[in-house]
Protein backbone atom coordinates (compact mmCIF):
# COMPACT_ATOMS: atom_id res chain seq x y z
CA UNK A 1 0.00 0.00 0.00
CA UNK A 2 1.26 3.41 -0.78
CA UNK A 3 2.09 5.72 1.99
CA UNK A 4 0.86 9.17 1.22
CA UNK A 5 3.32 12.09 2.18
CA UNK A 6 1.65 13.91 4.44
CA UNK A 7 1.67 18.24 6.14
CA UNK A 8 0.37 19.65 9.06
CA UNK A 9 -1.92 22.17 9.41
CA UNK A 10 -3.37 24.23 12.00
CA UNK A 11 -2.95 26.52 14.93
CA UNK A 12 -1.02 25.25 18.68
CA UNK A 13 -3.73 23.04 20.18
CA UNK A 14 -5.63 22.09 16.83
CA UNK A 15 -2.51 21.05 14.54
CA UNK A 16 -3.58 17.62 12.23
CA UNK A 17 -1.65 15.81 9.34
CA UNK A 18 -3.09 16.10 5.85
CA UNK A 19 -2.52 14.06 2.84
CA UNK A 20 -0.50 16.21 0.43
CA UNK A 21 -2.89 14.79 -2.18
CA UNK A 22 -6.92 15.09 -1.57
CA UNK A 23 -10.17 14.75 -3.30
CA UNK A 24 -11.97 17.47 -5.27
CA UNK A 25 -15.16 15.96 -5.41
CA UNK A 26 -16.93 18.20 -8.20
CA UNK A 27 -16.84 15.50 -10.87
CA UNK A 28 -19.26 13.59 -8.52
CA UNK A 29 -21.79 16.45 -9.64
CA UNK A 30 -22.51 16.63 -13.33
CA UNK A 31 -19.73 18.87 -14.28
CA UNK A 32 -17.58 16.50 -16.03
CA UNK A 33 -20.09 14.99 -17.49
CA UNK A 34 -22.80 11.96 -16.52
CA UNK A 35 -22.30 10.45 -12.76
CA UNK A 36 -22.89 7.84 -10.86
CA UNK A 37 -24.06 8.28 -7.10
CA UNK A 38 -22.92 4.60 -6.02
CA UNK A 39 -20.09 4.49 -8.17
CA UNK A 40 -18.59 7.82 -6.44
CA UNK A 41 -19.66 6.69 -2.81
CA UNK A 42 -17.28 3.78 -3.74
CA UNK A 43 -14.67 6.09 -4.60
CA UNK A 44 -14.84 8.42 -1.51
CA UNK A 45 -14.57 5.13 0.86
CA UNK A 46 -11.43 4.15 -1.31
CA UNK A 47 -10.24 7.54 -0.82
CA UNK A 48 -10.10 7.14 2.94
CA UNK A 49 -9.26 3.05 2.34
CA UNK A 50 -5.74 4.61 0.80
CA UNK A 51 -5.42 7.69 3.10
CA UNK A 52 -6.60 10.26 0.47
CA UNK A 53 -8.53 12.50 3.45
CA UNK A 54 -8.71 16.05 2.82
CA UNK A 55 -11.99 16.75 0.69
CA UNK A 56 -13.02 19.40 -0.73
CA UNK A 57 -16.63 20.29 -2.06
CA UNK A 58 -18.93 23.23 -2.29
CA UNK A 59 -22.53 24.32 -1.85
CA UNK A 60 -22.75 25.30 -4.93
CA UNK A 61 -21.81 21.41 -6.69
CA UNK A 62 -25.31 20.37 -8.21
CA UNK A 63 -27.02 22.91 -6.03
CA UNK A 64 -26.51 20.87 -2.65
CA UNK A 65 -26.24 17.67 -4.10
CA UNK A 66 -22.64 16.99 -3.60
CA UNK A 67 -22.39 17.95 -0.16
CA UNK A 68 -25.87 15.49 -0.21
CA UNK A 69 -23.45 12.70 -1.65
CA UNK A 70 -20.73 13.29 0.84
CA UNK A 71 -22.93 12.64 3.78
CA UNK A 72 -23.91 8.93 2.70
CA UNK A 73 -20.10 8.00 3.98
CA UNK A 74 -19.50 10.64 6.06
CA UNK A 75 -22.76 9.43 8.20
CA UNK A 76 -20.31 6.34 9.11
CA UNK A 77 -16.70 7.72 8.48
CA UNK A 78 -16.70 11.16 9.86
CA UNK A 79 -14.30 11.34 12.41
CA UNK A 80 -11.42 9.55 8.94
CA UNK A 81 -12.11 12.78 6.64
CA UNK A 82 -10.70 16.52 6.80
CA UNK A 83 -13.54 18.09 4.98
CA UNK A 84 -13.35 21.65 3.14
CA UNK A 85 -16.27 23.35 1.73
CA UNK A 86 -17.00 26.51 0.25
CA UNK A 87 -19.58 29.26 0.04
CA UNK A 88 -20.25 32.16 -1.79
CA UNK A 89 -21.68 31.47 -5.14
CA UNK A 90 -25.24 32.21 -5.08
CA UNK A 91 -27.52 30.03 -7.77
CA UNK A 92 -31.24 30.59 -9.54
CA UNK A 93 -33.67 27.72 -8.22
CA UNK A 94 -33.50 24.96 -10.74
CA UNK A 95 -36.75 23.88 -11.56
CA UNK A 96 -38.26 20.52 -12.73
CA UNK A 97 -37.14 19.17 -16.08
CA UNK A 98 -34.00 21.86 -16.32
CA UNK A 99 -31.07 20.69 -18.09
CA UNK A 100 -27.46 21.69 -17.83
CA UNK A 101 -25.58 21.41 -14.54
CA UNK A 102 -24.83 24.04 -11.29
CA UNK A 103 -22.54 26.32 -13.60
CA UNK A 104 -25.37 27.21 -15.59
CA UNK A 105 -27.54 28.32 -12.73
CA UNK A 106 -24.81 30.13 -10.72
CA UNK A 107 -25.83 33.70 -11.07
CA UNK A 108 -24.05 35.96 -8.02
CA UNK A 109 -21.49 36.15 -5.13
CA UNK A 110 -22.39 37.16 -1.58
CA UNK A 111 -19.95 37.31 1.44
CA UNK A 112 -22.24 39.89 3.48
CA UNK A 113 -22.62 38.09 7.24
CA UNK A 114 -25.99 37.13 7.57
CA UNK A 115 -25.32 34.65 3.94
CA UNK A 116 -22.23 33.28 5.62
CA UNK A 117 -24.27 31.96 8.42
CA UNK A 118 -27.17 30.83 6.58
CA UNK A 119 -24.59 28.99 3.89
CA UNK A 120 -22.71 27.31 6.70
CA UNK A 121 -25.91 26.25 8.43
CA UNK A 122 -27.29 24.67 5.19
CA UNK A 123 -23.84 22.99 4.80
CA UNK A 124 -23.73 21.40 8.01
CA UNK A 125 -27.80 20.05 7.04
CA UNK A 126 -26.66 18.62 3.65
CA UNK A 127 -23.36 16.96 4.78
CA UNK A 128 -25.66 15.96 8.25
CA UNK A 129 -22.26 16.67 10.35
CA UNK A 130 -21.85 19.61 13.09
CA UNK A 131 -19.17 21.13 12.41
CA UNK A 132 -16.72 21.71 9.15
CA UNK A 133 -13.02 21.17 9.34
CA UNK A 134 -12.01 24.10 6.61
CA UNK A 135 -14.91 26.75 5.34
CA UNK A 136 -13.91 28.93 2.66
CA UNK A 137 -14.94 31.91 0.84
CA UNK A 138 -15.41 30.51 -2.69
CA UNK A 139 -14.93 33.86 -4.19
CA UNK A 140 -14.74 37.23 -2.92
CA UNK A 141 -18.12 39.51 -2.81
CA UNK A 142 -17.08 42.51 -4.46
CA UNK A 143 -20.00 44.46 -2.73
CA UNK A 144 -19.13 43.57 0.76
CA UNK A 145 -15.84 44.10 2.37
CA UNK A 146 -13.65 40.64 2.86
CA UNK A 147 -13.08 42.39 7.05
CA UNK A 148 -16.78 41.65 7.07
CA UNK A 149 -17.07 38.29 5.34
CA UNK A 150 -14.14 36.66 7.28
CA UNK A 151 -15.44 37.94 10.66
CA UNK A 152 -18.44 36.23 10.36
CA UNK A 153 -16.48 33.30 9.49
CA UNK A 154 -14.00 33.60 12.48
CA UNK A 155 -17.91 33.85 14.24
CA UNK A 156 -18.00 30.09 13.40
CA UNK A 157 -15.22 29.14 14.63
CA UNK A 158 -15.90 30.47 18.13
CA UNK A 159 -19.02 28.42 17.95
CA UNK A 160 -17.57 24.91 17.25
CA UNK A 161 -19.17 24.89 14.07
CA UNK A 162 -15.94 25.71 12.21
CA UNK A 163 -12.37 25.02 12.90
CA UNK A 164 -10.24 26.57 10.00
CA UNK A 165 -11.36 29.21 7.56
CA UNK A 166 -9.74 29.83 4.02
CA UNK A 167 -9.93 32.15 0.99
CA UNK A 168 -10.27 31.08 -2.60
CA UNK A 169 -9.02 33.45 -5.75
CA UNK A 170 -7.79 35.80 -3.66
CA UNK A 171 -4.96 38.83 -4.35
CA UNK A 172 -2.05 39.29 -1.75
CA UNK A 173 -3.49 42.58 -0.53
CA UNK A 174 -6.80 40.82 -0.08
CA UNK A 175 -4.76 37.38 1.82
CA UNK A 176 -2.97 40.36 4.10
CA UNK A 177 -6.11 42.35 4.91
CA UNK A 178 -7.23 38.81 7.02
CA UNK A 179 -4.07 37.77 8.08
CA UNK A 180 -7.47 27.28 -2.11
CA UNK A 181 -6.81 28.43 -5.24
CA UNK A 182 -6.14 27.48 -8.94
CA UNK A 183 -2.26 26.55 -9.38
CA UNK A 184 -0.72 24.28 -12.06
CA UNK A 185 2.08 23.78 -14.93
CA UNK A 186 -1.14 24.99 -16.76
CA UNK A 187 -2.62 27.55 -14.62
CA UNK A 188 0.45 29.89 -13.10
CA UNK A 189 -1.12 33.06 -12.18
CA UNK A 190 -0.93 32.52 -8.44
CA UNK A 191 2.78 32.53 -9.06
CA UNK A 192 2.61 34.96 -11.15
CA UNK A 193 0.46 37.27 -8.47
CA UNK A 194 2.26 36.97 -6.14
CA UNK A 195 0.02 34.90 -3.92
CA UNK A 196 2.08 32.01 -3.46
CA UNK A 197 4.98 34.26 -2.56
CA UNK A 198 2.88 36.05 -0.10
CA UNK A 199 1.53 32.47 1.59
CA UNK A 200 4.85 31.31 1.79
CA UNK A 201 6.44 34.57 3.70
CA UNK A 202 3.04 34.54 5.94
CA UNK A 203 3.33 30.45 6.61
CA UNK A 204 -0.55 29.73 4.89
CA UNK A 205 -1.25 26.24 3.76
CA UNK A 206 -2.07 26.58 0.39
CA UNK A 207 -4.89 24.44 -0.98
CA UNK A 208 -4.17 23.88 -4.84
CA UNK A 209 -7.75 23.18 -7.34
CA UNK A 210 -7.48 21.72 -10.59
CA UNK A 211 -3.69 20.56 -10.25
CA UNK A 212 -3.70 18.43 -13.60
CA UNK A 213 -5.49 21.35 -15.47
CA UNK A 214 -8.99 20.18 -15.74
CA UNK A 215 -7.37 16.69 -16.68
CA UNK A 216 -5.27 17.82 -20.01
CA UNK A 217 -1.95 17.38 -17.88
CA UNK A 218 -2.57 14.01 -17.65
CA UNK A 219 -2.41 13.75 -21.45
CA UNK A 220 -6.00 12.21 -21.88
CA UNK A 221 -7.99 14.72 -23.58
CA UNK A 222 -6.26 15.85 -27.21
CA UNK A 223 -9.78 16.95 -28.33
CA UNK A 224 -12.77 18.72 -27.61
CA UNK A 225 -14.56 15.11 -28.85
CA UNK A 226 -12.96 13.52 -25.70
CA UNK A 227 -15.34 15.37 -23.78
CA UNK A 228 -18.81 14.18 -23.04
CA UNK A 229 -21.36 16.20 -24.61
CA UNK A 230 -22.57 17.85 -21.40
CA UNK A 231 -19.18 18.46 -19.82
CA UNK A 232 -18.64 21.45 -18.43
CA UNK A 233 -14.93 21.90 -20.11
CA UNK A 234 -16.93 22.06 -23.32
CA UNK A 235 -17.89 25.92 -22.67
CA UNK A 236 -14.72 26.75 -20.14
CA UNK A 237 -12.21 29.38 -22.54
CA UNK A 238 -8.95 27.45 -22.12
CA UNK A 239 -11.08 24.64 -23.88
CA UNK A 240 -12.63 26.45 -27.34
CA UNK A 241 -10.71 25.87 -30.36
CA UNK A 242 -8.79 28.80 -30.72
CA UNK A 243 -7.56 28.31 -26.84
CA UNK A 244 -7.20 24.57 -26.96
CA UNK A 245 -4.85 24.41 -30.04
CA UNK A 246 -2.51 26.58 -28.60
CA UNK A 247 -2.39 25.01 -24.94
CA UNK A 248 -1.86 21.47 -26.39
CA UNK A 249 1.57 22.61 -26.97
CA UNK A 250 2.32 22.72 -23.30
CA UNK A 251 1.34 19.42 -23.68
CA UNK A 252 3.29 18.51 -26.42
CA UNK A 253 6.09 19.87 -24.28
CA UNK A 254 5.70 17.31 -21.26
CA UNK A 255 5.50 14.71 -23.80
CA UNK A 256 9.20 15.09 -24.85
CA UNK A 257 9.92 14.66 -20.87
CA UNK A 258 7.68 11.52 -20.25
CA UNK A 259 9.57 10.27 -23.04
CA UNK A 260 13.22 11.37 -22.01
CA UNK A 261 12.86 10.46 -18.20
CA UNK A 262 10.13 7.77 -18.72
CA UNK A 263 7.32 9.44 -16.16
CA UNK A 264 3.59 9.68 -16.83
CA UNK A 265 2.44 13.02 -17.76
CA UNK A 266 0.54 13.21 -14.03
CA UNK A 267 3.82 12.22 -12.83
CA UNK A 268 5.46 15.69 -13.97
CA UNK A 269 2.68 18.06 -13.38
CA UNK A 270 1.63 16.61 -9.58
CA UNK A 271 5.26 16.12 -8.63
CA UNK A 272 6.55 19.46 -10.05
CA UNK A 273 3.66 21.45 -8.33
CA UNK A 274 4.19 19.60 -4.89
CA UNK A 275 7.92 21.04 -5.46
CA UNK A 276 7.23 24.78 -5.07
CA UNK A 277 6.08 25.28 -1.96
CA UNK A 278 6.26 22.66 1.06
CA UNK A 279 2.73 23.95 2.68
CA UNK A 280 0.74 22.82 0.19
CA UNK A 281 -2.33 20.38 -0.67
CA UNK A 282 -3.19 19.37 -4.17
CA UNK A 283 -6.82 18.11 -4.87
CA UNK A 284 -7.18 16.16 -7.90
CA UNK A 285 -10.86 16.28 -8.98
CA UNK A 286 -12.26 12.47 -10.27
CA UNK A 287 -15.30 10.50 -9.59
CA UNK A 288 -13.31 7.22 -10.19
CA UNK A 289 -11.31 4.90 -8.01
CA UNK A 290 -9.12 3.94 -10.58
CA UNK A 291 -8.05 7.62 -11.44
CA UNK A 292 -7.76 8.51 -7.64
CA UNK A 293 -5.37 6.04 -6.92
CA UNK A 294 -3.15 7.01 -9.83
CA UNK A 295 -3.06 10.62 -8.27
CA UNK A 296 -2.14 9.26 -5.13
CA UNK A 297 0.46 6.96 -6.38
CA UNK A 298 2.17 9.72 -8.68
CA UNK A 299 1.61 12.30 -5.57
CA UNK A 300 4.30 10.14 -3.62
CA UNK A 301 7.07 10.66 -6.78
CA UNK A 302 10.03 13.28 -6.41
CA UNK A 303 11.65 14.79 -9.22
CA UNK A 304 15.39 15.52 -9.54
CA UNK A 305 16.47 18.92 -9.53
CA UNK A 306 17.71 18.48 -13.52
CA UNK A 307 14.12 17.48 -14.04
CA UNK A 308 12.29 20.47 -11.86
CA UNK A 309 14.50 22.95 -13.68
CA UNK A 310 13.51 21.69 -17.08
CA UNK A 311 10.04 21.51 -16.13
CA UNK A 312 10.41 25.29 -15.10
CA UNK A 313 11.44 26.24 -18.30
CA UNK A 314 8.70 24.64 -20.20
CA UNK A 315 6.21 26.36 -17.93
CA UNK A 316 7.64 29.84 -18.00
CA UNK A 317 7.64 29.19 -21.85
CA UNK A 318 4.00 28.14 -22.37
CA UNK A 319 1.34 30.33 -22.40
CA UNK A 320 -1.73 29.04 -21.63
CA UNK A 321 -4.77 31.16 -23.24
CA UNK A 322 -8.63 31.48 -21.97
CA UNK A 323 -9.78 33.05 -18.46
CA UNK A 324 -10.43 30.82 -15.55
CA UNK A 325 -13.76 30.44 -14.45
Amino acid sequence: MTTISTIKLGIPGDIIRLSRIGLGTVPMSVVYGAVDDDESVKTLNHAIDIGCTFWDTADTYDLGHDERLLFRVLKKRRKEVFLCTKFGLTARERKSGDGGNFIDYINGINGKPDYVRQAAEDSLEHLGIDYIDLYCIHRVDPTTPIEETVAAMAELVKEGKVRFVGLSKVTPDQIRRVHKIEYSAWSTHVKADGVLDTCRELGITVVVYSPLGHGVLAGNIRNIDDLDKDDWRRTSSPFRPVNFENNLKLIDSFESMVKKYNRKPEQLALAWLLAQYDNMIAIPRTKRSKYLEEDVVVGQIKLSDDELQELRKLVDIASIQGARY
